[in-house]
């Protein structure tokens, strides 16, 4: 398993080799966001998979991360009008939806020299903050089974590459880090 000060040197490893986020706009800077995505993407798909049981139609009736935060899905085609749904459902419309995007190669190229589409950092950041919810949605709703299946590890390390990552070159809004806020902080404290 890897430390933080392990994650946290690899943050500055990317940093050093593309600069910031604002000044990022070459063909490595986009890579590394793009191989970052589809990792990010892959790890949280995983994680989910292993709780699925535990979050059904009857006992997650809507996507929240606690009390005070709801997500309603909307893809922008399919969707139009954002829905309420239960939080199977809506992990469900985002996977596929994400997956649809990767597999997009005007979006996501896989070949060597094909340019990023103008409004790559627009999806990219979209597609992140669509996986935070599904973190947010573990940690408030299923730590617990997350802890029965002694996983919490393996959520953490996964958490914290993620939170390293996006908030380093700003690709979430921090209102949409606010349900995960204190557990972010405790995060940063530990690298200090």
């Amino acid at each position: 398993m890897r430390t933080t000060k392990s994650i946290a040197a690899e943050a500055r490893v990317v940093v050093w080799l593309v600069g910031s986020a604002e000044s990022c706009k070459s063909k490595t800077c986009y890579s590394i966001y793009n191989y970052r995505t589809v990792d990010f993407f892959n790890q949280i798909n995983m994680l989910y998979g292993t709780i699925t049981e535990f979050c059904t139609e009857a006992s997650c009736l809507v996507m929240s991360a606690g009390p005070r935060y709801e997500y309603h899905w909307a893809d922008g085609t399919n969707i139009k009008k954002p829905i309420k749904c239960s939080a199977p459902k809506y992990i469900d419309y985002l996977m596929t939806w994400v997956q649809d995007q990767l597999d997009d190669e005007t979006l996501f190229p896989s070949k060597i020299g094909v340019p990023f589409p103008k409004n790559f950092m627009s999806v990219a950041k979209t597609i992140l903050k669509r996986l935070f919810r599904v973190y947010a949605h573990i940690y408030h709703q299923h730590f617990d089974s997350v802890m029965q299946l002694q996983e919490e590890a393996h959520l953490n390390t996964s958490f914290k590459h993620f939170i390293f990552f996006v908030q380093e070159f700003n690709l979430i809004d921090r209102r949409e880090l606010a349900p995960l806020q204190e557990l972010i902080e405790k995060l940063g404290s530990k690298d200090r």
